[in-house]
């Protein structure tokens, strides 16, 4: 895994990889990925089925794996804590959770909504919120335009598996256009929050909201031609501090919980 890099010490990070993957080579769209040579074995004990709130999870080798869905970060909360592969996260790496790809492997993700991609490193277990394929580390999120709404929907394709050498070392990140100015909300508020729920009955929305604190109130909002009631917690003035009350409430249950700006 990497520490902070600059753009530039991203590339000049390359040539230290190339020692385990030896070269690139080329990818659908145009986008360059390593090559490796000196793949590391699949981690003794993450092919095995295992469940988790109820469900099955089947990993198996997937060569053809190229799936489309919603992609969510995980950052601060799980810094320094050991991954399903052994490794550390490191939230300032280009690394990922996959609930059923081989451990570790490589995978190239890229956002839909701009089209800016990386190469991450798959070496931990997740997400397991409904309808979520990836979960990045906070600096793949950052990588591919993702840090500031907290999901959105990605491509996930499989390369194959990670390097030996250099353990959860950085991965090639792939050539993206620049990132558009995000533009102020009409109320000029830059802030990070946290929706915990949307409900069609206020009462409904107001009790959980008090069930989550005094930082928690209820926002309403009209959906086409409907009315729905946030429950908004927050705000924070930076993504990662709000990325971690996210993670706190999705562990008091509120498994959908999204990191969303301005309101």
């Amino acid at each position: 895994m990497r520490a902070a890099w600059t753009r530039g010490a991203l590339i000049l990070a390359l040539t230290g990889l190339l020692g385990a993957c030896a070269g690139l080579g080329g990818a659908e769209g145009g986008s360059r990925v390593p090559v490796v040579r000196d793949p590391a074995p699949i981690v003794a004990g993450t092919m095995r089925p295992y469940q988790v709130r109820g469900r099955w999870y089947r990993p198996a080798e997937q060569p053809n794996y190229d799936e489309t869905g919603m992609a969510s970060w995980y950052g601060a909360q799980f810094n320094g804590r050991p991954t399903a592969s052994g490794e550390r996260f490191d939230m300032t790496a280009l690394s990922a959770a996959h609930k059923t790809l081989p451990l570790p492997a490589l995978v190239e993700v890229t956002n839909l909504a701009n089209g800016r991609s990386a190469v991450v490193r798959v070496n931990d277990r997740g997400p397991f919120a409904e309808n979520r394929i990836i979960d990045l580390s906070r600096a793949a999120a950052e990588e591919i335009g993702l840090l500031t709404r907290g999901v959105g929907e990605v491509r996930v394709r499989y390369i194959g598996p990670a390097p030996r050498s250099g353990g959860a070392g950085v991965q090639y990140a792939a050539a993206r256009p620049p990132e558009p100015r995000r533009a102020r909300n009409r109320d000029g508020d830059d802030r990070f929050w946290v929706q915990a729920g949307s409900f069609s009955d206020s009462d409904t929305a107001h009790l959980a909201a008090e069930s989550l604190g005094e930082r928690a109130r209820v926002s309403a909002a009209r959906v086409d031609g409907r009315r729905y009631f946030r429950v908004l917690v927050g705000p924070w003035d930076d993504a990662n501090t709000a990325e971690q009350a996210r993670q706190g409430i999705v562990a008091r249950g509120v498994r959908d919980a999204l990191l969303i700006s301005g309101r």
